[in-house]
């Protein structure tokens, strides 16, 4: 069931910015950094190859906004420079070739009405992407960090996982930005872990959502059933309903 939405919440989303625009590079195990260290691994003029195979229904079009015949979906036209899941709105998730450890992000996406997407870091740790419109705080809303899980006897939070500080998000249909700052968690030569992953900072449509949080576990029922580590990939979520992004960059950053 949604959750109900709310007047402040929604006037909290007109405090926004613009997303700033990825510049051109090769994706995938070759990509280059630009002179700032940014890599693209997906934006103008690249395709899915940054992102292990196979990719499922996932296309590159030209553009994206909400199908005026249901808000629930994502309309395209063909071209490039964007990427979709829609139709069907659900598909495999995308694994990045490439494994990160620090790491810098910026992603820009949409959603459609009630819609459920999400970034994991190393693959395990979860930011939510959520049509969280004029709705209340929460950490499965847009922004949050997901609480833990268990899948049996049916799938069901064990915590309350870390809500963002507000509720920054746009309305179905808009562009929106995630910029956040992750650092892994740390291990000693013999493999035990010395300090949990932390989001060290993250910003939602350029309003800070989470500074100098510490992330004891991997999110969802991801606790239970991997291990912890030091690397893996940026894990893009498709499997919860339809989503389109227009830049993915990361920059990965010294230990």
């Amino acid at each position: 069931m949604r959750r109900a939405r709310v007047i402040a919440a929604a006037a909290l989303s007109t405090a926004l910015i613009a997303p700033v625009a990825a510049p051109p590079a090769r994706a995938g195990t070759d990509a280059k950094a630009d002179e700032g260290g940014w890599i693209t691994l997906f934006g103008p003029g690249a395709g899915l190859e940054a992102f292990r195979e196979p990719h499922g229904d996932w296309r590159v079009v030209g553009s994206s906004r909400l199908d005026p015949e249901d808000p629930r979906h994502l309309a395209s036209e063909p071209g490039s420079g964007v990427m979709i899941n829609d139709p069907p709105g659900r598909t495999r998730n995308l694994d990045t070739v490439e494994e990160f450890g620090d790491v810098e992000v910026e992603i820009e996406y949409m959603l459609p009405e009630g819609s459920n997407a999400g970034v994991k870091f190393v693959g395990l740790y979860e930011i939510q992407m959520y049509d969280s419109f004029g709705e209340e705080i929460d950490a499965t809303g847009n922004g949050g960090v997901y609480p833990r899980a268990e899948l049996l006897p049916r799938y069901h939070h064990i915590d309350e996982g870390f809500p963002p500080m507000v509720n920054a998000s746009k309305a179905p249909g808009e562009w929106q930005v995630l910029r956040a700052t992750f650092r892994a968690p740390r291990f000693d030569d013999s493999g035990e872990k010395v300090a949990n992953a932390r989001v060290e900072r993250a910003e939602l449509n350029g309003r800070l959502i989470h500074e100098d949080l510490e992330v004891p576990y991997p999110t969802g029922h991801a606790w239970r059933t991997k291990a912890e580590r030091a690397t893996g990939p940026l894990f893009l979520q498709a499997d919860h309903g339809p989503v389109a992004f227009r830049s993915v960059r990361v920059r990965p950053l010294d230990r």
